[in-house]
């Protein structure tokens, strides 16, 4: 055999393989992976996507997916990039804006029509790689299934309310068939975690199907199973979805990383990238590093991202109450998916804060999560409020009050105080059947 052949495309790696067979008496998938290796790919399966198929079949469309990593422990930096072949554009199987909504690419910015970049460090670099898995993932189930994010708020629940809600349901994304307008449900729990039998009853109860999916998932595959429920009372080919489901090739995890990875910031600028604007645009935001303002203080996010908040402090008495009130809000019946989205943002970077302002010993474990996670009381008073449009709309601003009580001027509140104006906005146009 000529080790110097290198082939360039699928039928020349299957061809190279099958001499290697011939000639070493391996088994066939052995030959198979020397003979991508041939063709500079880490394994057959990088090589499937990676290399242009020959004869009728479509030119693949380049996606190119970038994650920075810090890693603070071992005082190393790097890039992971991982390119990806794909049947048409990456707008064609999901528009800009419900990309926001997908697992993966809610962290990502698009940079170029083929490049989609991190603006958060990852803390290490086989977390940066498991962000793009997922998004890389989240795209060929896209691509296969021709299902689009869902922003539905309330279609995964039966009855309208979270108390109908799929039981043991962890890790779901809400999808729709743009076809017809069929909600779908992906569950993704972790394996002999769901009570089947509940589960199953649930479903008998409410009219949906509900049935596991033979390929490993989104989220966490080998992991985690993924189940697809939908209402059963609409004349849908349910059989026909599982069916594309179930045939999407094996998903890509961060053990088996067949993408680029640099030693360095080594900025990536894919091949639509044509000005030295777009090179701008394509770095990270997470790593250019900035120094505090007379209003803001820099910092890292959990996720490793830079960030800034207000230099300023709120009493921990005060987190409390806010967190009561945004708990409230999320359990109310005129919280829509805009809201309880828009609440999530917001109570997450308010816990951010938090844990930059307090001191040691303050708040430690559970007590820290509960200030805004975890349900508000039944009779919280915030809870009541609630449950009328007026009262949502006046604990809310009670909300945007205390914020700009104890914060000064500036971008990091004003966004803050933009996700609460919108909340309120989206309430006043919601139509309730209460009303």
């Amino acid at each position: 055999m000529n080790s110097d052949v290198r082939p360039s495309t699928l039928k020349g790696v299957k061809r190279l393989a099958t001499q290697i067979r011939k000639e070493r008496g391996i088994k066939h998938s052995e030959a198979l992976e020397l003979a991508a290796q041939a063709a500079t790919c880490a394994n057959y399966r990088h090589a499937q996507r990676k290399l242009r198929v020959q004869g009728n079949a479509r030119v693949p469309h380049i996606l190119y997916l970038t994650v920075y990593w810090y890693d603070k422990e071992k005082y190393q930096n790097g890039r992971e990039t991982l390119e990806v072949a794909l049947s048409k554009p990456i707008l064609d199987i999901c528009g800009k804006s419900d990309l926001k909504l997908v697992r993966g690419f809610g962290l990502m910015r698009m940079v170029a029509t083929d490049h989609f970049v991190s603006d958060r460090l990852a803390p290490r670099q086989n977390f940066a790689r498991d962000v793009i898995c997922q998004a890389e993932r989240s795209v060929r189930f896209m691509e296969h299934t021709d299902l689009r994010p869902s922003r539905e708020y309330r279609a995964a629940y039966p009855d309208g309310t979270k108390d109908s809600n799929l039981p043991d349901t962890d890790h779901a994304t809400k999808w729709v068939d743009p076809t017809n307008g069929q909600f779908i449900l992906i569950d993704e729990p972790y394996s002999n975690v769901p009570n089947l039998a509940d589960r199953a009853a649930w479903a008998q109860r409410h009219g949906w199907w509900l049935r596991k999916s033979s390929w490993p998932g989104m989220y966490f595959p080998h992991r985690c199973d993924l189940y697809v429920a939908t209402d059963g009372s609409r004349s849908y080919d349910f059989n026909a979805l599982m069916a594309k489901i179930d045939s999407i090739p094996a998903p890509l995890t961060e053990k088996n990383w067949i993408g680029e990875s640099a030693p360095s910031f080594d900025l990536f600028v894919s091949p639509a990238a044509k000005t030295p604007q777009d090179r701008r645009r394509a770095r990270s935001k997470g790593t250019i590093m900035r120094g505090p303002t007379a209003m803001t203080i820099p910092y890292s996010s959990t996720f490793g991202d830079s960030r800034r908040r207000p230099a300023g402090a709120m009493p921990i008495a005060d987190h409390i109450e806010m967190g009561r009130i945004i708990k409230s809000v999320i359990r109310s019946p005129y919280t829509s998916y805009g809201v309880d989205r828009r609440m999530g943002s917001l109570r997450s970077r308010l816990e951010d804060w938090l844990g930059l302002e307090i001191g040691r010993d303050q708040l430690e474990g559970p007590e820290f999560f509960d200030v805004y996670y975890h349900a508000a009381d039944s009779d919280d008073p915030y809870v009541e409020a609630a449950q009328s449009r007026s009262g949502l709309i006046r604990i809310l601003g009670e909300l945007r009050q205390k914020l700009q009580a104890h914060y000064p001027d500036c971008a990091p509140l004003r966004e803050q105080l933009h996700r609460i104006d919108m909340s309120v906005l989206l309430i006043g146009k919601m139509k309730v059947a209460a009303d």
